[in-house]
């Protein structure tokens, strides 16, 4: 079983407008709302790669139960701790022609020490049938930066394999407390390392600082595939994914397909490259959808074996 953790889930209403400009009144020409946040995008595309996933996190009011709903017609599995505050709405708004899309998200509800230590003892229990653990998205008001690295911690003493996908304060901590995996994007992994990327020799040489700072392994998410460190006859050897650019209908949630991907890969027991083309291809099928967390598995698993992988170096020579 694989769990996904949705700290500060919401309801996502994303909205295609062309031609945004600030001050003017738009009308939009296609809306969805679904049920959304990092976490429950995880599962959303782990369900419809066939994957067996349970989606746990906190929910509240009105907000919280509407996420429950639609979680069940998708026929993905809930174990959710109930909250006083109410979970948050977020809006997204999509350019067609790019698929580009800007966010305004909601800070999210107030979680009070009590529903902390309530989620605490549901995920420990809940790790004792799991074999792969996602923790994924911002935390909300209420809970201490080093939340995720507790959590983490829990789930290693559990022998649960952790995938850690935040920013920030909660993924510096986190990382602290040694995941199986972290998979930032370019722009978050610039922030936990101090400094931007000008070529891919640069992104691949920020892997053995990531690895470093905790995690048994590091991916760094780009849009058209990721960068990542592999296990080598020589020691870890740093590997490019990367597949031919789509035209995008929408690019939101594209990071969390491919988190999906990798993890559905790691639990089929594909090999590391296997689980990375598996990801990549994810990404990209997501972007031909509007909604996050939507993926094609048939498509998915076709776009598989077009990604490219090639060795850019090993960790000993960037060190």
């Amino acid at each position: 079983m694989i769990l996904t953790v949705a700290l500060n889930l919401a309801i996502d209403r994303s909205v295609m407008v062309p031609n945004l400009a600030l001050g003017r009144r738009h009308r939009s020409v296609d809306s969805t709302m679904v049920a959304g946040g990092k976490g429950v995008n995880v599962a959303r595309a782990l369900s419809r790669l066939g994957s067996p996933v349970i989606a746990t996190g906190f929910v509240g009011g009105l907000n919280g139960e509407q996420v429950v709903s639609q979680l069940e017609r998708e026929r993905i599995m809930t174990d959710f701790t109930p909250i006083t505050d109410e979970t948050r709405f977020n809006l997204a708004i999509v350019e067609p022609a790019t698929g580009e899309q800007t966010e305004v998200n909601e800070r999210g509800p107030m979680i009070t020490p009590d529903e902390a230590e309530a989620f605490v003892e549901r995920l420990d229990y809940l790790a004792g049938g799991a074999s792969i653990c996602v923790l994924a998205g911002s935390l909300p008001p209420g809970l201490d930066e080093d939340f995720y690295a507790r959590l983490v911690g829990i789930l290693k003493r559990r022998e649960v394999e952790v995938v850690l996908d935040a920013d920030g304060g909660p993924m510096a901590e986190g990382m602290r407390a040694g995941p199986s995996v972290i998979t930032p994007n370019r722009v978050e992994a610039e922030e936990l390392v101090g400094r931007e990327f000008e070529t891919v020799d640069e992104i691949a040489g920020a892997i053995p600082e990531l690895v470093t700072a905790g995690p048994a392994r590091a991916i760094i998410t780009l849009p058209d595939g990721c960068v990542a460190g592999l296990d080598g006859p020589d020691g870890e050897v740093l590997v490019r994914a990367s597949i031919e650019s789509l035209e995008a209908r929408s690019r939101g949630g594209a990071g969390d397909a491919f988190v999906a991907g990798y993890v559905a890969g790691r639990h089929r027991g594909l090999d590391p490259k296997g689980c990375l083309a598996l990801g990549v291809a994810c990404g990209a099928e997501s972007t031909q959808h509007f909604g996050a967390g939507i993926v094609d598995p048939h498509e998915a698993e076709r776009l598989a074996s077009e990604v490219e992988l090639e060795e850019v170096g090993s960790a000993a020579s960037t060190i």
